[in-house]
């Protein structure tokens, strides 16, 4: 005999530009009852009570917190008021789903993980790609070997705008490319280092590239750009016997897998018999089901409330990543020195750098600035909010 799931009654708060997505994909799920958005945007309001009439709307998130059978709250706003509200909410018993980034600093995200925890309560962070068909059906060709043992990822999420003009580029773009870097490698990288140049808006770069390094030879570069004639969403990851590209933009087509590699000879006596040998063979595309990854996202966190699951985009990684993001911060100022997670800069001065990699690289590209991402803000009044310097001493909490 089956029985029937709890219906979840969540509410919204922010209906501007992302949390309009996040209500749709609520409204339509059998599991869960969207009972009220909030924004102070009344015309935003409006809007929503045109699209749907049976949701209640109110211009004050403590109406939400009041009520009593509201079982979770979703922060879609501009990310300074992600730690205010989601605090609030988590004291008020209610599961919290916060958007990208989960806070403006490490110490904001770490409160949160530790009130959650306290409460007995869920916190999930928008990291939506988590939970593309795409990036996990990539996830699981890297787990089983396929492409030999995983070398580098390169990123690159650039297009022309939308200007900000109170956050940079990476902050608005990188922390896609970061969860999923995170995801695909399942350990923190060891520094972090960004450059980048302001051409539009003076202090705030449009142009960045952050450089990963992880133990093992691994590392990663990352590229951000709001002055790109072209949307650009790609993504290659490299492997011993084989590549795989990932590109967001294509329909159907989104993963192509490339027999493709650099072969050394393995005995040789003499420098003329070293030769590399390049071995080009076929490319092949996998079968990835179509499924809206916000969907799979919005049902996860249902699952997690109900308690069949933990998050896949819990607290622990949403911190991972507003730390790397500090770092890469820290490091713009310091002319892009690499950072140590743990908060000490890297010299770098030809000689190896004993940061745990066994390859003696420390260095790398870096830019960027401790700024918020507003997802979700209100076509009125929108805004961000300049970040303070982290403190030292933001070793990674292991997800």
């Amino acid at each position: 005999m089956k029985t029937s799931k709890k219906i979840t009654s969540i509410g919204v708060i922010g209906c501007g530009y992302w949390g309009p997505n996040l209500i749709r994909n609520l409204r339509q799920s059998s599991e869960c009852q969207l009972k009220t958005v909030c924004d102070k945007d009344q015309q935003r309001l409006d809007h929503m009570r045109r699209l749907y009439p049976d949701v209640r709307t109110t211009g004050r998130y403590e109406d939400l917190l009041e009520d009593p059978e509201l079982d979770a709250v979703v922060v879609a706003t501009p990310v300074r008021f992600h730690y205010e509200m989601a605090k609030a909410a988590l004291e008020a018993g209610k599961h919290t789903f916060i958007e990208k980034p989960m806070a403006r600093t490490g110490a904001e995200a770490e409160e949160l993980i530790e009130l959650a925890e306290r409460k007995g309560l869920v916190v999930m962070v928008g990291h939506t790609f988590l939970f593309s068909p795409a990036v996990r059906r990539m996830k699981e060709i890297i787990d089983a070997g396929d492409i030999g043992e995983l070398q580098y990822i390169s990123a690159r999420r650039l297009n022309l705008g939308l200007f900000q003009k109170d956050i940079n580029v990476a902050w608005d773009l990188a922390p896609h490319d970061i969860s999923i870097i995170l995801h695909l490698l399942e350990e923190q990288p060891v520094s972090v280092s960004r450059q980048g140049n302001c051409h539009v808006t003076r202090s705030i770069e449009d142009v960045t590239m952050m450089y990963l390094n992880f133990r093992n030879n691994r590392c990663a570069f990352i590229q951000n750009s709001w002055l790109d004639p072209k949307k650009v969403r790609q993504m290659t990851v490299v492997g011993s016997q084989r590549m795989i590209v990932y590109d967001d933009t294509e329909p159907l087509e989104k993963l192509k897998i490339y027999d493709a590699r650099v072969e050394v000879p393995p005995h040789y006596d003499t420098f003329a018999e070293f030769t590399y040998s390049y071995h080009y063979g076929d490319a092949y595309i996998p079968y990835v089901k179509q499924d809206e990854p916000l969907k799979l996202e919005c049902q996860h966190f249902l699952e997690c409330i109900r308690g069949e699951c933990a998050p896949i985009a819990g607290g622990k990684l949403g911190l991972q990543v507003v730390r790397i993001l500090e770092a890469a911060g820290d490091s713009l100022r310091q002319k892009g020195t690499a950072v140590a997670l743990g908060g000490v800069a890297v010299r770098i001065n030809g000689a190896p750098v004993g940061n745990g990699n066994g390859n003696g690289n420390g260095n790398g590209n870096g830019g960027g600035n401790g700024n918020g991402n507003g997802n979700g803000h209100s076509d009125k009044g929108n805004g961000h909010e300049t970040s303070p310097v982290a403190a030292p001493g933001r070793d990674l909490i292991k997800a």
